[in-house]
């Protein structure tokens, strides 16, 4: 046994499953604009590692077992079991956490962001100013030898 005790276990298993649920779910919606992505992962990654008290009762009369749990188990828990007392409770810490994901996913955006505008200032994507990329640097004519070549290289000829 990896642990003595099975609650270690049990959270090592759930940051594990969450996390793949995260990648797994930041690749599937690869097709939504940055922001909007990491803001939705940081909500779902809030909402998963939101973590709430919670209270059982025991087989022995008027005995309770206490714990904390992640918010949205608690909160499902609750639903489940028709108990509004743990729903109250949790709801406000998943909330919370689905807030804070997104603040952080929004700063996580800024920082990739100014990172970007650091790099290459603006449209350049980090190439150096004053050299053609792309269509540019291809089309004949446009500089340099009579192959449209800037640097004097000629392409290969098939006959």
């Amino acid at each position: 046994m990896l642990f003595s005790d099975s609650l270690p276990q049990l959270w090592l298993s759930y940051g594990v499953l969450s996390l793949i649920v995260l990648v797994t779910g930041y690749l599937a919606v690869r097709w939504i604009p940055l922001l909007p992505r990491l803001i939705l992962v940081g909500v779902v990654a809030g909402g998963l590692w939101a973590v709430a008290p919670f209270s059982l009762p025991l087989l022995q009369q008027g005995e309770a077992y206490s714990g904390l749990a992640p918010a949205i188990v608690v909160m499902a828990v609750g639903v489940i079991q028709h108990d509004g007392g743990q729903v109250a409770g949790a709801m406000p810490l998943l909330l919370v956490g689905a807030a804070l994901g997104a603040a952080l996913g929004l700063g996580a955006w800024r920082l990739l962001r100014r990172r970007h505008d650091d790099t290459g200032s603006g449209s350049g994507h980090g190439r150096k100013k004053g050299r053609p990329t792309g269509a540019a640097a291809r089309a004949p004519g446009k500089r340099g030898d009579a192959h449209g070549k800037a640097d004097g290289r000629r392409e290969p000829v098939v006959n």
